[in-house]
């Protein structure tokens, strides 16, 4: 896959390979994790060339949140953005104690506030899937970053919905 085509989530880089097992990995997919599954549906959605499938793994989705969590959330990273993000990813990698650190990288304000008042819409997605785009979403049963059952019925009219009831936002499992 060329890295063009994955996107990456918040505080991390280069970590496709975490999703080795569900990847599909030619130029015509589209790809993204958490904060990156909302890059990669924009990609796609603006792409002029060709997209057959649109994979988002545990996308962000926070349009269920109120505005005080959010307000929140950016409160905590302005004050320390290094605990906040240490923090956030204990709760990416739960249930697992999967060591990620080489994947971190420090997030933005910018990206977090992105990520946490971005608004999926159902126009965009309909938009997308005329274009001939097939999208599959993988969500965590036990995620403690978004509510997946939430992204699930939002998601379910638009694509194929994998809900894996005994995975956390990393979609990783002890083997």
């Amino acid at each position: 896959m060329t890295s063009k085509n994955y996107f990456s989530g918040f505080c991390f880089f280069e970590e496709s390979e975490l999703f080795e097992e569900y990847l599909i990995k030619n130029d015509f997919t589209f790809c993204g994790f958490s904060y990156g599954a909302i890059k990669a549906f924009e990609e796609a959605l603006n792409s002029t060339k060709r997209v057959d499938k649109l994979q988002l793994f545990s996308p962000a989705f926070f349009q269920n949140f109120d505005d005080k969590f959010k307000r929140t959330q950016l409160m905590y990273f302005k004050k320390d953005a290094n605990a906040y993000c240490q923090s956030f990813l204990e709760n990416v990698i739960f249930p697992t104690n999967l060591d990620i650190s080489k994947y971190f990288k420090l997030g933005t304000i910018k990206q977090l506030e992105e990520l946490l008042y971005y608004e999926w819409s159902e126009e965009k997605l309909q938009r997308l899937l005329d274009k001939g785009t097939k999208i599959e979403v993988y969500l965590g049963g036990v995620d403690k970053i978004i509510d997946s059952s939430k992204a699930k019925e939002f998601f379910k009219n638009f694509a194929t919905v994998y809900y894996i009831k005994e995975k956390g936002h990393l979609l990783w499992m002890k083997k």
